[in-house]
């Protein structure tokens, strides 16, 4: 019997040890028993009703419920390297995040300079032990929101005002199209650069140019500027947003938006950092993660266009069907991915360099 209870004792006092050596392990411990500071880069202003208020909006409610205190510099481009030494060495802060893929080269040069600090990179694709990159699937959505306006127009012509012809933007702009010529197979999609994420004036011009030039009935965008939708609002032309749903600003011509919520990722993330249990990857989030998604589509819409987007989004969230599935032809009459077969995350993230059938750029 004493020999029984021996055992017993020693195990429990095993336990105990085991559990204080854990609570003794400041990664384990230290971070979630007080509030960290988070340096957060915003490439626009907080509350730019687009991109980086999806972010601050996000940050903002995940503060509630963890220890966190964001740090929010805001308009930052692409040489942010000074920046974040003044986030961590001036603002203590011990986890930084970039939110545009213009922050990612310096932002991974100073994760090696800081290996004790966590670095999350939105848009990016490079990671390391205290680096992650993160992104959702948005082509998923826009794919929808093709469907949406190849409803919508009548004129068979639509217009697309895109930032930079990058991998990311093109890949967008090619998921809308094939959406649209899904539903409507002779329709044009025309697109204008304006070579900025955020300025109003650019982003509205380019969008007068293309609906000068084209006849043009609905419009979609990727830039961070409402001023396209306003555009498109006061010539009484359909449009689609991008980022977050803007609809009570635009009753009369908006149709839907392509909406980020990044809430569900930093509350996972910000978690581990604080926990001392992160571990640098890269992740591209799909629909089914609610990362991405279409807003509610508003009275505007052709009838029945909702049957047909949940029509689509079904088989999308059951892995039945992607956008850039095979055969797709790009608008130089080329074969680009065959019958049967589909692009990869590879191809998808860092080559897209080509625009599929029915796309026009304007120069």
């Amino acid at each position: 019997m004493r020999k029984i209870i021996m055992v017993v004792f020693v195990v429990l006092v095993s336990a105990v040890a085991g559990i204080l050596l854990i609570n003794d392990d400041p990664k384990n411990d230290d971070m979630m028993a007080r509030t960290t500071r988070v340096g957060v880069m915003l490439s626009g202003s907080y509350d730019d009703r687009s991109y980086n208020q999806t972010h601050y909006e996000a940050l903002e409610a995940v503060k509630k419920e963890l220890p966190i205190e964001p740090v929010y510099f805001t308009r930052i481009g692409k040489d942010c390297y000074n920046d974040i030494v003044k986030l961590i060495e001036k603002e203590g802060c011990e986890i930084v995040i970039g939110t545009s893929s213009d922050h990612g080269a310096s932002m991974e040069k100073a994760a090696q300079a800081y290996p004790n600090v966590y670095f999350l990179q939105c848009s990016g694709t490079g990671y390391g032990g205290n680096f992650s990159s993160f992104f959702g699937r948005m082509y998923q959505a826009r794919y929808l929101s093709g469907i949406v306006a190849g409803m919508r127009t009548e004129t068979g012509h639509v217009g697309f005002v895109a930032a930079f012809p990058i991998s990311q933007v093109n890949r967008g702009i090619n998921a809308f199209a094939l959406g649209v010529r899904s539903v409507r197979p002779d329709a044009q999609i025309h697109v204008k650069f304006c070579k900025s994420w955020i300025d109003d004036g650019i982003a509205g011009k380019a969008c007068a140019d293309l609906l000068d030039r084209y006849p043009i009935d609905v419009v979609a965008k990727h830039t961070n500027s409402l001023q396209v939708n306003m555009e498109a609002d006061n010539r009484g032309v359909w449009s689609i947003d991008y980022n977050m749903d803007n609809a009570s600003a635009l009753p009369d011509t908006y149709l839907t938006a392509c909406v980020w919520k990044w809430d569900a990722y930093y509350r996972q993330e910000l978690t581990k950092c604080l926990q001392g249990k992160f571990h640098g990857r890269n992740v591209w989030m799909k629909m089914e993660d609610g990362i991405v998604s279409i807003s509610p589509l508003t009275k505007n819409v052709k009838p029945g266009t909702e049957a047909e987007v949940r029509k689509a989004e079904d088989r999308l969230v059951s892995r039945e069907f992607d956008v850039f599935y095979g055969p797709i032809r790009d608008n130089q009459g080329q074969l680009r991915v065959y019958e049967g077969e589909s692009m990869s995350d590879e191809e998808m993230l860092n080559k897209f360099d080509w625009y599929v059938e029915g796309v026009t750029v304007d120069e």
